[in-house]
């Protein structure tokens, strides 16, 4: 296996390091379909759209063809949810990676590099809703380079930050759908501590909720 680096963000990164996040987050788009179709409300709207179809016009193609058109309109919804949020977060803070993660004193940027390109990257900055914890943000490895340690790597590299520098914990957000990375920070020490709709119009109506996750730094342990 390459050597896998965990370094600081340099300027020659940034193309690379949003191609890692646009390609995660993009990643999504299936899982969160599928997460859409569970909902009850999504499959009695179906089924209902499917009866009434079927039962005026005598014919198996109409109902047919209009649930899969509202599939593919589902879809669409969903995969604009996911770009205007990528989309956002490129225009953002991912545009002023320098100015928003390492000229300030307690915020940072980090990549993981292997042979010599950026495979994956992890961020922090102080919390909004309590200073006294770090927020972790943009945590990605390409799909290519996971299971091998590289996303704990990330993690604990923002966990050691935090504690150098006297924070309590670190907190971070995720996805109902992101069940890898629940399980990561579940397994690295975090604790869900609330959840939450995602305040797009469109999350709200699929039911696509958020999950608050917090770590306690062991010297901040009772």
């Amino acid at each position: 296996m390459a050597e896998v680096q965990i370094r600081l963000y340099q300027e020659e990164d940034h193309e690379e390091v949003k191609e890692v996040f646009t390609l995660g987050m993009s990643e999504h788009i299936p899982s969160s379909c599928m997460h859409v179709l569970k909902q009850p409300l999504a499959q009695m709207f179906l089924g209902c759209v499917f009866c009434a179809l079927l039962t005026s016009s005598m014919s198996i193609l109409l109902p047919v063809l209009a649930v899969t058109l509202l599939l593919a309109a589902g879809r669409q919804a969903v995969s604009y949810m996911f770009t205007k949020y990528i989309q956002t977060c490129l225009e953002q803070d991912l545009r002023h990676i320098q100015q928003t993660y390492m000229d300030p004193p307690n915020a940072c940027f980090w990549v993981a590099e292997s042979q010599g390109r950026v495979v994956g990257t992890v961020a922090c900055l102080p919390a909004e809703k309590d200073q006294n914890f770090l927020e972790l943000k943009r945590m990605s490895v390409k799909k290519t380079h996971r299971g091998k340690g590289i996303a704990k790597a990330l993690c604990r590299t923002v966990a050691d930050f935090a504690r150098e520098r006297g924070f309590r914990g670190v907190l971070l957000h995720t996805s109902v759908v992101q069940t890898d990375a629940q399980k990561l920070y579940e397994h690295m020490g975090y604790q869900k501590i609330s959840e939450f709709s995602a305040p797009d119009a469109i999350a709200k109506l699929t039911n696509f909720r958020l999950m608050e996750y917090q770590l306690i730094l062991k010297q901040h342990c009772n």
